[in-house]
């Protein structure tokens, strides 16, 4: 018995027309280039990638903020047009990255995370601060912050109130760009575990986006790689931090500092340039930063092949993992 996904988007496409200098004509600039995601009910799908790879968009276009070029996205096996933008807003909520910038200052704790019942009408309002009151025990932030201003809370404590304010409404998809990358490494981990505790209270479904692999590893069920606006990895979550397929993917764990002695800044073999998404390389985009690439991926792009394993776009994925990456058996940790 097959179950409709949560979340399913099917080749996305998402296309800006930007002017590269005052006289120059306008080029398209194809941020999202068939992605293609779905995500069970109760699931965490981390999206990973370098900065300019498309996750942002891709996170506005689950929010309904950005309208897709072209392609399908559903929620529940709805498709997102025929959800009204109010009751897309009920089950589809966003915590974003900087919780000092997302918060208004001059607006106490308790209205920053009532405004949603207010402007959505849910419940009547002498019930709206027991509502919050009980979103704020369950987010770990004491009673007594109902009445503070976001400058009187340290940094978790405001990203608290952000998933706070996120959840009043009990949303089925919570959309997390980077929740913890303002945020101190002992408090990032304080505020996974909450996210992890909240999605078992309240049966919440994440997307997950970030650049911090450990954080990805500890809480993903699912795990897609996007690189110049393609999914050129996805595997479930501990199968893909015990053996990766994509050069780039490999690449990005063996960027992964360590704590271990001696071993310096690790080398991924990157280099330093990003390549330029208005001029996109031929043949496959990521060649011209992969050592192993071949005369076929300089010239053919390689197409997404799915198996038992997950699904990869890379001509080289049935082959050994190449030589000189590190063992990434035992994954990343926080």
């Amino acid at each position: 018995m097959t179950t409709t996904p949560i979340l399913e988007a099917r080749d996305l496409h998402c296309t800006f027309q930007v002017r590269q200098g005052m006289f120059q004509p306008k080029r398209p600039l194809r941020a999202v280039n068939g992605v293609s995601l779905s995500i069970e009910r109760g699931g965490v799908l981390g999206l990973v990638g370098e900065s300019g790879c498309g996750k942002s968009t891709v996170a506005r276009m689950l929010l309904g903020l950005q309208a897709p070029t072209s392609g399908t996205l559903a929620i529940g096996g709805q498709p997102l047009e025929e959800i009204g933008r109010r009751e897309l807003a009920k089950r589809v909520q966003p915590i974003f990255q900087d919780p000092y910038s997302s918060l208004n200052p001059r607006k106490s704790i308790g209205s920053i995370i009532t405004l949603p019942l207010y402007v959505h009408k849910i419940g009547a309002p002498a019930d709206w601060r027991r509502k919050v009151e009980d979103i704020m025990d369950l987010c770990g932030l004491p009673k007594r912050a109902y009445d503070m201003y976001p400058s009187q809370l340290s940094g978790g404590q405001r990203q608290r109130v952000a998933i706070a304010r996120a959840l009043v409404m009990r949303p089925e998809i919570v959309i997390c760009d980077e929740p913890t990358s303002a945020l101190d490494v002992s408090v990032q981990a304080q505020i996974l575990n909450l996210l992890l505790d909240l999605q078992k209270e309240l049966g919440l479904t994440y997307v997950l986006i970030s650049h911090n692999l450990a954080v990805v590893e500890l809480i993903a069920s699912k795990v897609s790689v996007m690189y110049l606006g393609r999914i050129v990895e996805e595997a479930e979550g501990q199968a893909f931090f015990r053996q990766q397929r994509h050069p780039y993917s490999q690449a990005l764990l063996a960027s992964v500092l360590t704590p271990e002695a001696g071993l310096g800044v690790p080398d991924a073999q990157l280099g330093s340039a990003f390549p330029n998404p208005i001029d996109p390389p031929s043949g496959c985009t990521f060649h011209p930063r992969c050592v192993h690439a071949t005369e076929l991926c300089r010239t053919t792009a390689p197409l997404p092949a799915r198996d038992a394993d997950g699904l990869v776009e890379c001509h080289l994925f049935k082959d050994t993992v190449p030589a000189g990456y590190r063992d990434h058996d035992q994954g990343v940790r926080l």
